[in-house]
């Protein structure tokens, strides 16, 4: 894949530029502004730049079917440019998102796209260079025929290059935790489209979209004409009270929408008193529903609600008797569709082991069409849980937090930082 940046003083300009370079196949990937720096700022208007992205194979072909034209002082001009970025060891590595970079700024931080990758690719690759030189010198005491093989070795080094770069990549994906599975068939789906002597920053920049490709479009709560009623379903200990919390805020104080509460967490010591606590801070209702029997009484109370959020007690995912009831209380709003929407979210902790995460996806599984929301954020350094279990259940991913500040410490996903992360680079 190639990929340029054009700039312009509109966005328009920029573009055809890139279609005019590149041919009318070139894909947008972002566009920023670029402000205006020093003393002069105020009389110079800002630019915007287009970076555009065309395969490999299509710009082959538009160079075989138009005559080109050349400008011999941009020729010079770009080959000096080209040559400082290969024997800059400090170049910054341009890696693209697919659409949704930040066109106000916060695109500024992919700029700096994974430097400590990069440099620990050079590192190695340095070293690895070094070790073959020293090996071909020692080879060439030993005669002419040592030497030719040699040559050979290095030839065949040579055009393995992508798989060395690719395999640190693979590693680098599994020290955070990326399931050596996923890792390998991401590395597997990258080889096979890239030229046989890409640069680090090329095979950077498709494993990194890859990674946002398989993370997807995140899932968020969103209202309709019907009163939407959501359930948060999970294991116990992950949190999830403290999400409802956050998010019933931010409806309250950012949309001013009607929110109310039902608990059927009467297992837990203090968990409707939590729940209680939350609620009278922003001013919610709140309803125990003791057996999936009262869940309908709740509904009618709170039918006049735009949004209805449903605290599930933690459930033993090896509880068949939990599980039971937790499907009879989602039953009793699957047969009033009519009167509600209603939407479930699987709550789970990023710091629990992948292997007991599958465990608790597979005794959920007969409950359709429930989305994730992953907590504890902050308790670790290792995000490759996310990616393995979007992955594994094909559930999309949605929220994320990261402590225990209400209406704070949650976001939606940010799929382009978390690739980064998984990546090595910094969010």
């Amino acid at each position: 894949m190639i990929v340029k940046k054009f700039q312009a003083d509109t966005e328009t300009e920029a573009i055809l530029k890139a279609k005019e370079e590149l041919g009318s196949g070139a894909v947008v990937l972002n566009v920023k502004t670029l402000k205006q720096r020093g003393i002069f700022r105020l009389f110079k208007k800002d630019a915007v730049e287009v970076t555009a992205a065309l395969e490999e194979k299509e710009f082959i072909n538009g160079i075989n079917n138009k005559k080109p034209t050349f400008n011999n002082k941009n020729a010079a001009d770009n080959a000096s440019g080209n040559m400082k970025n290969i024997t800059d060891s400090k170049s910054v590595i341009n890696l693209v998102a697919d659409e949704k970079i930040d066109v106000n700024g916060n695109a500024a931080n992919i700029e700096k796209k994974l430097d400590s990758l990069h440099s620990l690719l050079e590192n190695q690759i340095t070293s690895a260079t070094a070790n073959k030189k020293n090996e071909v010198h020692h080879q060439d005491t030993k005669g002419s025929d040592t030497a030719a093989d040699s040559g050979k070795q290095i030839v065949k080094e040579r055009e393995n290059a992508n798989y060395k770069f690719l395999q640190l990549i693979c590693k680098k994906m599994v020290d955070n935790e990326v399931d050596s599975k996923y890792a390998d068939e991401i590395i597997a789906d990258i080889e096979s489209s890239l030229k046989k002597e890409s640069n680090i920053d090329s095979i950077l920049a498709a494993v990194y979209q890859k990674i946002i490709l398989k993370l997807g479009e995140p899932k968020t709560i969103s209202l309709g004409e019907k009163p939407k009623v959501i359930f948060f379903i999970g294991p116990t200990g992950v949190g999830k009270t403290t999400t409802i919390a956050k998010i019933a805020s931010r409806f309250k104080l950012e949309k001013e929408t009607k929110v109310a509460f039902i608990t059927s967490d009467t297992y837990r010591i203090a968990a409707v008193e939590q729940l209680n606590t939350y609620a009278s801070i922003i001013d919610c209702p709140v309803n125990v529903a003791y057996s999936p029997d009262e869940m309908d009484e709740c509904l009618n109370e709170f039918k006049n609600y735009e949004l209805i959020l449903v605290d599930t007690a933690g459930r033993s995912h090896k509880s068949d008797e939990q599980m039971e009831e937790l499907e009879k209380l989602i039953s009793k709003v699957e047969a009033r569709a009519d009167e509600f929407d209603f939407e479930i979210y699987l709550t789970l902790s990023v710091t629990t082991k992948y292997k007991d995460l599958k465990n608790i996806a597979d005794k959920y599984k007969h409950i359709d069409n429930w989305s994730l929301i992953f907590t504890k954020l902050d308790e670790t350094c290792c995000l490759g849980n996310m990616l393995n279990m979007k992955l594994y259940t094909d559930a999309p991913l949605s929220y994320t937090t990261s402590g225990q500040n209400v209406p704070n410490d949650i976001e939606v996903i940010n799929e382009q930082g978390l690739a980064k992360l998984l990546l090595g680079g910094n969010s």
